[in-house]
């Protein structure tokens, strides 16, 4: 089942630079864009965790009496 949907000029035209060829379909086109758009929040995702227990670890390695000495010296 097909549907028509109405896009702007401007955004018809975004969408023809992006294809890799000519002959690719606009279908193609945007199941490729849900893709990688998927596949960036996933690796986001990932990384927010991984920062989230970085900062833990590095609140408990800088935040000491000794470099508090430093800072003062």
């Amino acid at each position: 089942m097909k549907t028509s949907v109405q896009i702007d000029r401007e955004i018809l035209a975004a969408l023809k630079e992006l294809k890799k060829h000519p002959r690719q379909t606009y279908n193609e086109l945007i199941l490729e864009l849900i893709n990688f758009y998927k596949n960036v929040s996933i690796n986001n995702q990932y990384d927010e965790f991984l920062h989230k227990i970085q900062q833990e670890k590095m609140k408990e390695l800088w935040d000491n009496e000794e470099d508090e000495v430093w800072e003062n010296v």
